[in-house]
């Protein structure tokens, strides 16, 4: 299972990575999208500023597997919430899917590194 998370987490550095550069320096197919799903393009550079912080966690995760869940979850918020903006739109389930997609891969991380999140939220009431 170590393989398969550092897998899942090393291919999402690299896709949040680029979506959360992209969203920020408002390359034309993000601006379109947050035109079509109906959300305003101050939005848009904050959901990659909100992706990139979630990139830093990742890379942190490498060596703090705690941080690595927390990213997780910070993370699939936020394509939780994609998910939900595309569909408040009725938008087509081909636009909705790479939400989707990632959201689930971002579930599994988190579902594999599931044991650490007790000692997170341990640290977290305790002050640690």
């Amino acid at each position: 299972m170590a393989i398969l998370s550092l897998v899942l987490q090393s291919l999402l550095v690299l896709y949040f990575t680029f979506s959360g550069i992209s969203k920020v320096i408002g390359v034309k197919y993000w601006v379109g999208i947050f035109k079509q799903i109906k959300l305003p393009q101050w939005f848009r550079v904050v959901t990659g500023i909100v992706q990139l912080i979630g990139v830093a966690m990742l890379i942190t995760g490498y060596w703090i597997i705690e941080v690595l869940v927390l990213a997780g979850i910070w993370l699939g918020i936020t394509m939780l919430i994609a998910c939900l903006a595309h569909v408040r739109i009725k938008d087509t389930i081909g636009k909705t899917m790479p939400a989707f997609v990632f959201f689930v891969l971002i579930t599994i991380l988190v579902i594999i590194n599931a044991d650490y999140l007790p000692a997170l939220f341990q640290s977290a009431a305790f002050g640690k």
